[in-house]
């Protein structure tokens, strides 16, 4: 969508998507303790991933990367802009953004929607797809390579993803109605049954009666049990285990269609990891793994021409940070990538936040030998030498001192 269609004192684009914001929020994500926490775990996961447009592996900048990466749009950062795309994506199963470009058709800003204002169309003369969006003044229609879109599954004919809480509904449904029984039956003051016998007159019956009530009202004290008169105490519905027990049902439901262990959401049961490690590594694999892919792909295709894809730009996280591991295993891995030419010791330095060395040997492959440069003549290495001395006559030499 051109800008040079927005512009003016009339059609500004945030005119056209103005809103106050007002009121309570009554949504799931508000309501519910457990879908709250999965999508803000996913959220903020994902927000703090760094994001850079590389070339041939080398960071590179130009101007959409500029406006990804620090200055997605007037009001906000881009760790706001990752996150607002991912709870929305969560919450509805789809995360709009649209891009505005300038007269160059460069992107300048990246604005996300309302989801419920935003609708899939397909262009019957060219099968392109649309976006339709409702804004407070005017409908607006968005081809797609100037809408970010991400989303969950969705079906073979459909372009809308599915909300995960439309497949929890009926697990919201009944956790809500056990924590609603739950919190009934515990704010229910105490029942009792009061029996006396036939043979009790009117009068000690008010008597009875009446201290009964003193004793209820004053909730506890001293009450005479007097003969032919018997209290019994009618016992409550409300059992903690069953409510841990639904609670138990319920992040285990949430875990799997958000596909994160379950042990992220505070269940300490099923567990099945023998390591945080393993446990993480599974995580990122089956979860922030193709999450990124997809925004990755949405960022490359729509945020770079044609001509930047094919000279070798893409943007791509870095979520290697999560994979790092304890001190001990990042210790024993840059020793043996160091020592194997896999990695240089400046690059080990950018990956624990450290400044690199201002050393040209910093910058180099080593090769354990131990250590020289992997550019070094084999002659010229220690061990090789010595061997050379021994081979030469430093046997004879050797045996006389022995």
């Amino acid at each position: 969508m051109a800008y040079a269609g927005w512009k003016g004192a009339t059609w500004d684009f945030s005119n056209w998507m103005g809103r106050t914001f007002w009121g309570i929020d009554n949504s799931q994500l508000a309501t519910n303790e457990t879908i709250f926490s999965v999508i803000t775990r996913l959220a903020n996961t994902l927000s703090v991933l760094p994001i850079k447009l590389y070339k041939d592996f080398d960071f590179v900048m130009n101007q959409a990367a500029d406006v990804l990466i620090n200055d997605p749009n007037q009001n906000m950062s881009s760790f706001d802009f990752i996150n607002a795309m991912e709870v929305s994506r969560n919450e509805h199963g789809n995360g709009y953004a649209v891009i505005v470009r300038d007269i160059r058709l460069q992107p300048i800003e990246i604005v996300p929607l309302d989801p419920t204002t935003v609708t899939e169309v397909i262009n019957r003369d060219d099968d392109s797809l649309w976006y339709q969006v409702l804004g407070e003044s005017k409908t607006m229609y968005v081809h797609n390579l100037d809408m970010i879109h991400v989303k969950h599954i969705r079906g073979p004919n459909r372009w809308r993803g599915i909300s995960p809480l439309k497949v929890l509904a009926n697990t919201i449904k009944y956790d809500k109605a056990v924590q609603e029984f739950s919190l009934s039956e515990m704010e229910k003051k105490e029942s009792f049954i009061l029996s006396y016998a036939a043979n009790v007159d009117a009068d000690k019956r008010a008597q009875i009666i009446a201290d009964f009530r003193r004793f209820y009202s004053e909730n506890g004290g001293i009450l005479f049990k007097e003969p032919g008169v018997e209290i019994d105490q009618l016992e409550k519905k409300y059992f903690a285990s069953d409510t841990l027990a639904s609670e138990q049902i319920t992040r285990s439901r949430v875990a799997n269609v958000f596909t994160v262990p379950v042990s992220f959401l505070n269940e300490t049961t099923g567990g099945t990891f023998g390591s945080n490690e393993q446990e993480m590594i599974r995580f990122v694999n089956m979860t922030i793994l193709p999450i990124v892919r997809q925004y990755e792909h949405e960022f490359n295709r729509k945020l770079l021409t044609r001509l930047e894809r094919q000279n070798g730009l893409y943007f791509k996280f870095n979520i290697g940070g999560l994979l790092r591991g304890d001190t001990a295993a990042r210790t024993a891995f840059y020793q043996m990538m160091i020592r194997s030419s896999g990695m240089k010791p400046n690059e080990v330095r950018r990956l624990e936040d450290l400044p690199p060395d201002k050393s040209p040997n910093a910058d180099k492959l080593w090769i354990s030998g131990d250590m020289y440069p992997l550019d070094m003549d084999p002659t010229q290495r220690k061990a090789t030498a010595t061997a050379s001395t021994v081979e030469g006559g430093g046997n004879n030499e050797q045996t006389e001192e022995k």
